[in-house]
């Protein structure tokens, strides 16, 4: 008979237990159920059984049984644990002898099993099963004998290869390389690397300073070290930290990348050390993890001033003291590697950060560096947990702004007033801190004035920044604008004018949105967007330099006239994206404020009109929405971001590993997300371009607005789109864990009925995704919202118990004691709501199929069970009917009692009407 409702596909459950049974009733049971096929169910039973028995005998039997039970649902750990308690309590059982070694072939400790065998050969050495058994394990390890020796002889040939420095067959010595990476991917394979002298000849290979080898040596280094402490230990002692940091400072960059992955795996292996608790051989090999921490930093932090070094190298050691330093969740309570590099190297940061490209003896930067300074600055000084630890952060950036703007002429000042730009687009407390010290912003103000374009550039850039900073947005308000206007008009260089009419966009946009709070007069705006977005499209203006023309429409499009403007410029949305695809990633926050202010995707709250009466009456200030804000609008101008390409571009920016992918960034991004996949016509397009696999990571990464952001665009693709094709492969499953967020308390309603309705889509696809939303512990918040007053969020629940009632976990929780989940499920068959009944009674025949035992429990949760399941065969509607008639012929399978009960009713004539009605088949 075919299953009613939203669910697809039958499986079996385990039965319930009565509590009055016995040890050996329960025992019975438990074999009925295994040679019927019912693994779980048998494994419930027997556990139960264990619980009940007492004697040492019968409790060995158990285990043994509980072990072939484990065995089939192939959890080969506790089905050796179990053949293990059998055995302590006899040592000639046979069946628990041989489950073990089937459970210990699989664990992989072949010579274990072919003990266990040969015991069991002794004790029955008539039997052929055993015999045979023994015969393909032999066989088996002596392949693996075979294989093992024949990997030493491998790993010996391609170092002899790689090391051999007449032999010219250049695509001999990269399948070698190559090779040798693959093998060190694998544990055995890495340790036999490793125990084989690897680390000695690797280190020979970094030795030779050819690129194509010292990849190939850093590449199979990083599988050696990939979550192993120990390995990590010993090659760190090898290798030595100052030659790892020598590599990363390398100008090859590729080179210098695969330094700085490894560097990363390292540091991730030494952080675990520190974490777990590791026992055994472990502890004898492996040292003090924070001294060897400290000491790979303490180099990173030296390369950064060291003057031989590349500048993408410098940039590769910013990355990964973001990446390391800080704490990675307020959970974690102990800052003390970040206090360690304020005091030792924050002045070290400091001076990437004060570098101005072209003056003597600066350092080789990137476009990069600044940016990656500053992040890095911005998060040490948030990984600081009082006043005291902030204070000193104040004093270390106060002194060494000081020492160059005193007694070191212009030059020196300059780096002082580049340090302050550093710091205000970090911590921007401590550069609000250190713009107060005397003689600082009367330096800026004169030195923007200058003859000389990079001082000039130097001064504008640091009034930029300024300028966002409300302690000083107010002076420079009053003594900035009119010389920025001057500086924009008079100019001859696009670079500096460009940069002043950022300043100028920046003073310009302090009303936000608000119509009514325009700082210029009317046109001005306009003015500078359209010159904004003539420098953007031009492309014979440095890459660098076009970037300030998005940080200006980043301000400029909080005005509706320009979003307008904007949006039609198709030249200038396309130059948009190209910048956000470059190498310069500082581009990537200005890009997504700029997308986010046109579609509209920034909180905005509705005033309260009680509020607004009062504000006219005390003659206080109204915030105003432009008519070009309206929704109509927002939806005109998101469709032609779509058309124009913006999904790539997002899925472009999120692939970036650079430091300018923040975590608002992120919120940014997710934002704009979100605003794209609003209309359902739009989420197909959005998928194909690569927006679902971009979302992942947004909604696993970054803000609790961000990540709850992303996860809402997850659930609006995965309720309108087929999940198998919008998410394909494995990346379905990650999906999940964002959607179950979505069901938290501190949720929207909005997001808790989206995140549900998210859930009941995947979890009628496979028992393996149910299983995944059971693991991210969903089901109790499912049931939560069972009970909530909202219809609509009660019914999306309901749908979803009903696709999550397939599996055998949630079945068995219907019968647990105490539980009032069936009976909510039986009254709500009975609910007006028709939509509602049709879930809940689906959810039933679900139940009743594939879990007989529940068939007998639905009399007992509510005298009302009778006249509820006569309305059900009684109702119009055909889907109704049809459940109601599973439930009752599942009913009457189950057990006489209940079928006396349903005969007794007016149930047998119901049945009868419907039996002949030739419409309903």
């Amino acid at each position: 008979v075919p299953v009613p409702g939203p669910c697809r596909a039958p499986g079996c459950v385990p039965a319930g237990v009565p509590r009055q049974v016995t040890a050996e009733q329960l025992r019975a049971r438990g074999n009925a159920l295994f040679q019927a096929g019912d693994h779980g169910a048998a494994l419930a039973a027997y556990t139960e059984a264990l619980g009940l028995s007492e004697a040492a005998p019968e409790r060995a039997v158990l285990h043994r049984n509980r072990a072939a039970c484990y065995l089939k649902l192939e959890d080969y750990a506790k089905a050796e644990a179990d053949a293990t308690k059998a055995i302590e309590a006899d040592g000639r059982d046979v069946k628990a002898l041989f489950r073990r070694s089937q459970a210990l072939q699989q664990l992989g400790r072949l010579d274990q099993a072919v003990t266990d065998l040969q015991r069991c050969v002794s004790l029955e050495p008539r039997n052929k099963a055993f015999q045979e058994a023994l015969r393909a394990l032999g066989s088996s390890m002596h392949e693996k004998m075979k294989a093992m020796s024949c990997t030493d002889s491998k790993v010996e040939q391609m170092f002899q290869i790689l090391l051999d420095l007449e032999e010219k067959d250049a695509d001999k010595k990269q399948k070698a390389a190559q090779n040798l990476i693959v093998l060190a991917r694998e544990e055995a394979g890495a340790e036999k690397i490793f125990q084989s002298d690897g680390v000695r000849l690797l280190l020979q290979l970094l030795d030779t300073a050819k690129a194509d080898l010292m990849l190939a040596a850093l590449r199979t280094l990083v599988g050696l070290c990939s979550g192993h402490r120990s390995r990590t230990t010993a090659i760190l002692a090898e290798l030595g930290a100052p030659r790892l940091a020598a590599v990363l400072g390398v100008e090859h960059e590729q080179v210098s990348l695969a330094a700085c992955n490894l560097l990363h795996v390292m540091f991730d292996s030494l952080k675990e050390g520190l974490q777990k608790d590791f026992r055994g051989k472990e502890d004898a090999v492996v040292l003090d993890s924070s001294r060897d921490l400290k000491l790979l930093i303490k180099h990173l932090l030296e390369l950064l001033v060291l003057e031989g070094a590349s500048a993408h190298g410098r940039d590769n050691a910013l990355n990964l003291l973001i990446k390391v330093v800080p704490r990675r969740s307020p959970k974690e309570t102990n800052n003390s590697l970040s206090l360690w590099v304020i005091d030792q190297g924050l002045k070290k940061i400091l001076e990437v950060g004060s570098t101005v490209c072209g003056s003597l003896g600066s350092l080789p930067v990137t476009e990069n560096s600044r940016m990656s300074a500053s992040v890095l600055l911005s998060k040490l000084y948030e990984d600081l947990k009082c006043d005291a630890e902030r204070e000193n952060f104040h004093h270390l950036c106060e002194d060494y702004v000081r020492s160059w703007f005193e007694g070191h002429e212009l030059p020196g000042k300059l780096r002082a007033i580049q340090t302050v730009s550093c710091l205000l687009q970090g911590p921007s407390d401590a550069g609000n801190r250190v713009l107060e010290l005397e003689g600082i912003m009367d330096s800026v103000l004169s030195l923007c004035a200058s003859v000389c374009e990079a001082h000039q550039l130097v001064a504008v850039e640091a009034l930029i920044h300024a300028a966002d900073k409300a302690k000083r947005a107010s002076f420079i308000t009053a003594n900035g604008v009119n010389l920025l206007k001057e500086i924009y008009k008079h100019s001859e260089r696009d670079s500096i004018r460009i940069r002043a009419l950022v300043g100028l966009c920046k003073l310009g946009s302090a009303g936000g949105t608000d119509f009514s709070m325009k700082q210029f007069a009317e046109g001005s705006t306009m003015k500078l967007a359209k010159q904004c977005r003539k420098w953007l499209c031009n492309e014979a203006i440095d890459a660098g330099t076009r970037r300030w023309a998005v940080e200006g429409l980043a301000y400029l499009t909080f005005d509706a006239d320009v979003k307008e403007e904007f949006v039609e410029d198709k030249a200038a949305m396309q130059a948009m994206f190209q910048l956000a695809k470059s190498e310069d990633r500082s581009v990537l926050y200005a890009v997504a404020s700029t997308l986010v202010n046109c579609t509209n995707s920034y909180d905005h709250e509705e005033p309260d009109p009680q509020m607004l009466e009062l504000a006219k009456y005390a003659k206080q200030h109204i915030p105003e929405q432009h008519p070009k804000d309206k929704p109509e609008f927002v939806k005109r101008r998101v469709r032609k971001l779509l058309t124009a390409g913006v999904v790539s571009a997002l899925a472009c920016m999120v692939k970036s590993e650079n430091p300018a992918l923040t975590s608002s960034c992120r919120e940014l991004i997710s934002r704009v997300f979100l605003a794209l996949v609003e209309e359902a016509e739009d989420r197909g397009g959005v998928v194909a371009q690569g927006g679902g696999k971009a979302l992942i990571p947004l909604s696993l990464e970054g803000t609790e607005v961000g990540q709850t952001k992303a996860a809402q665009a997850l659930a609006k693709i995965t309720i309108t789109s087929n999940p198998e094709m919008a998410f394909p492969g494995e990346r379905i499953y990650e999906v999940v864990r964002p959607l179950v967020s979505l069901l938290h308390l501190q949720r929207t309603g909005l997001e808790n009925f989206e995140g549900l309705m998210a859930l009941t889509n995947l979890a009628g696809i496979s028992e393996r995704l149910r299983q995944k939303i059971l693991k991210e512990r969903a089901v109790p918040m499912i049931e939560g919202y069972m009970f909530e007053e909202h219809e609509l969020i009660r019914l999306a629940a309901t749908e979803c118990m009903c696709n999550m009632a397939m599996s055998k976990e949630v079945q068995e929780m219907f019968l647990a004691e105490g539980s009032d989940r069936l009976k909510l499920m039986v009254l709500y068959s009975g609910e007006e709501d028709e939509k509602l009944r049709r879930a809940a009674s689906g959810t039933l025949a679900m139940l009743t199929s594939l879990h007989p035992p529940i068939c007998k429990r639905i009399p007992q949760v509510t005298v009302h069970w009778l006249e509820i399941l006569q309305a059900l065969l009684l109702s119009p509607s055909a889907e109704l009917q049809h459940r109601g008639a599973v439930v009752v012929m599942n009913m009457m399978a189950a057990a006489r009692e209940v079928a006396e009960q349903l005969i007794a009713s007016e149930m047998l004539e119901i049945l009868s009407v419907l039996a002949k009605d030739k419409e309903k088949p």
